[in-house]
């Protein structure tokens, strides 16, 4: 997923009260005399270095967004992780235990999506629909069942709406799971292929029963 770094930035105050020492010194001092000149640039680093000592280092989180050396899978991790975002948060606003469990289930797959992706980017053309329709189609639903649960809108439509995003919800939350899932099947091949290259050889060699 996306990640932070610490950024260190230097404070410019002593540079610009370096710098200020040198109209201040033209104004009362012979600066066309080469010992004033040397003098005043030595009063103008002198002014740097005590005020940089006296001006901590500013120290600031960043977060950088995804760098897999693809622009286009970048765009869909990071549209990923802003819709995981959303479907978290409006977890929080969803007071039904059972569809709230369900989210969970939906987000941690989601990650896993994503993290897969980070991983391996050649796998993003496996996410396509997953990624643009699918998982925004889902937060909007829960936004608008979010939306008329926090409303108190009520009524035999309302009703249905409501009662359809909870019967449904463990299917999504499976479909999510699923594409999770099928991300490893050609890992789980390869894997497979080793292990029976590897029994042969350590038959070969009288090494396995």
């Amino acid at each position: 997923m996306s990640k932070w770094i610490e950024k260190r930035s230097r404070p410019v105050l002593p540079l610009y009260l370096a710098a200020l020492v040198w109209p201040v010194a033209a104004l009362v001092l012979p600066l066309y005399k080469a010992g004033w000149l040397a003098a005043a640039a030595v009063l103008s680093l002198a002014v740097y270095l005590v005020t940089a000592r006296l001006c901590p280092t500013r120290v600031r989180r960043v977060e950088i967004p995804f760098a897999t050396g693809s622009e286009s899978t970048d765009a869909m991790l990071n549209g990923i992780a802003a819709n995981l975002d959303a479907l978290q948060a409006l977890n929080r606003d969803i007071p039904d235990e059972e569809l709230s469990r369900q989210l969970d289930r939906m987000e941690k797959a989601g990650r896993g999506i994503a993290a897969a992706v980070e991983q391996k980017p050649d796998k993003a053309r496996t996410v396509d629909r997953f990624a643009r329709y699918y998982l925004p189609e889902v937060v909007k639903i829960m936004s608008t069942y979010v939306r008329m649960e926090q409303g108190g809108i009520r009524g035999e439509n309302a009703d249905q709406i409501l009662g359809e995003v909870r019967r449904n919800a463990g299917t999504m939350a499976t479909a999510f799971e699923n594409q999770l899932d099928a991300l490893y099947s050609a890992e789980a091949m390869d894997i497979s292929t080793d292990i029976e290259v590897l029994e042969q050889i350590l038959k070969s060699q009288n090494l396995a029963e």
